[in-house]
C-alpha cells in the first residue's frame, strides 16, 4: 500500500479507495476499466457469492495511477458502476468472518464504454467482452481486527 494503515481502505477505517499503479499499456488502449471483487462472501470456509466492491469505467488511456481516495474524485469522463451495497462508489473490505481475498482487475480496452452509466457487474462484463486488450490483477487479503481485550478490575 502507500505506507498507511491498510485499515484506512476498509470499513474499520476511513473506507477510502487504495492507491493503484500500472505500466506496460498495450497499443490501441482507448480506456481502462476496473473491477474489485471478493469471492469469499460471506465466509471463506463456505463462500456463497462474489461481492462487488468497486466498478470504474472509462478511465483515460494515458492514466497510470489512482491515488488513495481516488474514488471520490475520478478523472474526467470516468464513472462508477454499482457495487453490491447498491452504491456507485468504492466500498472497502468489511468481511463478516475470516480473511477474505480481494481481486483488483484492471482491463485495458480497445473502446470506451460511453453507453454504460452506472453498470452492474453483469452489464460491465457484457460490455468489456470482446474488447479486452490486456488484464492485470492484484490480489489482497483482509480480516477484521479483533477488539482489544478489556481489562477488568
Amino acid at each position: 500500500m502507500d505506507g498507511t494503515d491498510p485499515r484506512a481502505h476498509t470499513c474499520e477505517g476511513d473506507d477510502i479507495s487504495p492507491p493503484l499503479e500500472w505500466v506496460d499499456v498495450p497499443a490501441g488502449t482507448l480506456s481502462f476499466a476496473l473491477l474489485v471483487q471478493d469471492p469469499d462472501a460471506p465466509d471463506p470456509a463456505a463462500p456463497r457469492r462474489i461481492w462487488v466492491h468497486w466498478i470504474v469505467v472509462d478511465l483515460p488511456p494515458d492514466l497510470r495511477t489512482l491515488p488513495p481516495g481516488a474514488a471520490t474524485r475520478l478523472p474526467p469522463g470516468a464513472r462508477h458502476g454499482k457495487n453490491d451495497w447498491n452504491r456507485a462508489a468504492w466500498g472497502g473490505p468489511c468481511p463478516p468472518i475470516g480473511r477474505h481475498r480481494y481481486f483488483f482487475a484492471l482491463y485495458a480496452l480497445d473502446t470506451r464504454l460511453d453507453a454504460l452509466h452506472t453498470p452492474t457487474r453483469a452489464e460491465f462484463e457484457a460490455a468489456v467482452a470482446g474488447h479486452i486488450l490486456a488484464r492485470a490483477e492484484l490480489v489482497g487479503t483482509y480480516e477484521k481486527q479483533l477488539a482489544a481485550p478489556r481489562r477488568v478490575g
